[in-house]
């Protein structure tokens, strides 16, 4: 298996890439509303977005289950399998969108009611996350296609359907808020139109990956081998720990957001044009998180343990040189970005005063996301739930004990946050390699 730091950039750079062109959008959202609206519509937009982060990245594990699951049925050489992870994933992806549309009059307003939604900022979060929900379906398939592709190790594919599904994006964004003034409610149809693109997308994706005979190759799993119990079982549990691991870390970012809200639509607004750069830097570093699940789940399926370990290694040296790279652009240029993102004088004086917090956050939290994507190869969900429990109960108490700093205690908490993630998987790190192969 060739495991070179050269073969692991060609298979990290398109996911890299992909991964750039997500937090993209929301720069070009908060871009847009931050420089022809106020601060109030900006920050009805981040609590909007933040309301839907929480409940779309619940079904996360669509994405981060699959990859490992794919990944193994790899290494194993069980290409029946492979074929049969994809439609399992898929229906259960496009399920649960559906359910979670259906739901949507019910979510909305619960959810900005749980945010309490300052005055003047709740009524463009309503028809951002109106609109938003009518991708729910899309959105949800979208990441079991793209958890399978990433398993497979077809990163250039997966950055080509993200990169139409982006450029889908940033077009209707411009369109619908730049040209017709249609608001928040404009950014969200846009992204909702893109997600279906994506999907589309994602099954040209999964046909170019099989061949030819692509329905000949899904058609011919059999109903036994697609209910297999034993196989249903394990996407079940996989998923079911990962979906806890999920809500728990979309509690942490929940509760940031809340806690910004409580000191008033500046901090919010302020915060949110931070956390793009934390977008950025998260989603671009993942890419070899992504690199690492595909690596060592091969590596697992194959029982390779010097693979296996190899994988762990170069992908972690990789990991720390871009942690490092983003604190210092962060801190080199973020200035600059605050400027840009905003014209309200005391959005960006606070943002700046926040900024070496913000320019933190890249090389702490670098090592958790590595983690992440280690245990998420060895489809070691139990490890990764426990690890998000453990942080969220001691990132909430760190939050609380660091009040009286304001917003800089819910920066110093956030970052703490990473760091007790990244103790509590690399506390793992031993068992795993005893019990993986």
């Amino acid at each position: 298996m060739d495991i070179t730091r050269r073969a692991i950039f060609a298979q990290a750079w398109p996911i890299i890439l992909g991964q750039a062109l997500v937090p993209l959008v929301s720069v070009v959202d908060v871009a847009v509303i931050g420089r022809l609206s106020d601060g109030r519509n900006l920050g009805g937009v981040a609590l909007g977005a933040t309301i839907l982060n929480l409940v779309f990245w619940s079904f996360g594990f669509l994405r981060m289950g699959v990859t490992g699951i794919t990944a193994q049925a790899k290494g194993a050489r069980d290409d029946e399998e492979v074929c049969a992870t994809i439609l399992r994933s898929l229906a259960l992806g496009l399920g649960l969108g559906a359910m979670l549309l259906v739901l949507s009059p019910v979510i909305v307003p619960v959810g900005l009611r749980l945010m309490s939604a300052p005055a003047g900022v709740g009524d463009a979060a309503h028809d951002f996350l109106t609109m938003r929900f009518w991708g729910a379906p899309a959105a949800l398939g979208f990441y079991a296609i793209n958890g399978w592709l990433l398993g497979l190790g077809r990163t250039r594919l997966a950055l080509g359907v993200q990169a139409v599904m982006n450029g889908v994006n940033i077009g209707l964004d411009l369109l619908f808020v730049g040209a017709l003034g249609m608001g928040a409610r404009g950014v969200g149809l846009g992204t909702t139109l893109a997600e279906w693109s994506a999907l589309a997308g994602g099954i040209v994706a999964i046909a170019l990956v099989l061949g030819p005979d692509w329905r000949g190759q899904l058609r011919a799993i059999g109903r036994a081998r697609l209910l297999d119990m034993a196989a249903v079982r394990r996407l079940v549990v996989v998923n079911a720990d990962i979906m806890v691991r999920t809500l728990a870390l979309l509690a942490i970012f929940t509760w940031f957001t809340r806690s910004a809200a409580a000191l008033g639509p500046v901090p919010l607004a302020a915060n949110h044009v931070l956390m793009q750069m934390v977008s950025i830097s998260a989603f671009v570093l993942d890419g070899f998180a992504f690199t690492a699940e595909a690596r060592v789940g091969a590596a697992i399926g194959a029982r390779s343990r010097a693979t296996l370990l190899r994988a762990i290694r170069l992908t972690g040296e990789f990991s720390l040189g871009g942690g490092l790279l983003f604190s210092l652009a962060i801190l080199l240029v973020g200035g600059d970005a605050i400027a840009f993102l905003t014209h309200d004088a005391s959005i960006r004086a606070l943002a700046n005063a926040m900024l070496p917090y913000c320019a933190a956050v890249p090389l702490v939290g670098v090592a958790s996301w590595l983690l992440d994507g280690i245990f998420i190869g060895a489809i070691a969900g139990a490890t990764l739930r426990n690890a998000a429990v453990v942080a969220l109960g001691l990132y909430l108490l760190t939050d609380f004990a660091l009040k009286p700093l304001g917003d800089a205690g819910i920066w110093l908490a956030l970052l703490a946050s990473y760091a007790y993630r990244a103790l509590a998987l690399g506390l793992a790190v031993p068992a795993l390699l005893l019990r993986s192969l």
